[in-house]
């Protein structure tokens, strides 16, 4: 069994361009893109727990943020459990990590994203 770490170095540019995009339009008002791109640094990231996680956490502050009930206690266990299922390489494929889709299904990857997966030599299944 492979266990996963950290994330690669190669996927981390991606990722992190993501998170600054979140931010920029999280601090510009902009939820519904800033919620965006939170999905894809998910899609990026949640092969890997820290990444996985952090990106949980960034996305139960959103929902304090928006004052969503539903979001705020779907990442709680999504907090707990993400990380660990990242580790041992349990992760539902293109799930956007969000309350609103159930945290074990898969989803199909758009293809910018399976691009960014390509270009950095890191497989997205």
């Amino acid at each position: 069994m492979k266990f996963n770490t950290l994330l690669p170095k190669e996927l981390a540019p991606y990722y992190n361009e993501e998170l600054k995009k979140y931010q920029t339009e999280y601090t510009a008002n902009n939820l519904k893109a800033a919620w965006n791109h939170l999905e894809r640094a998910h899609i990026i990231g949640q092969k890997f727990p820290i990444s996985h996680t952090y990106v949980h956490w960034k996305m139960l502050q959103f929902g304090f943020k928006i004052k969503s009930k539903k979001e705020i206690l779907g990442q709680i266990p999504r907090l707990i459990f993400g990380g660990v299922k990242s580790f041992v390489g349990k992760i539902p494929t293109g799930n956007p990590g969000g309350a609103n889709v159930p945290p074990l299904k898969s989803f199909p990857i758009e293809e910018e994203i399976k691009n960014i997966f390509h270009k950095a030599g890191v497989s997205y299944n």
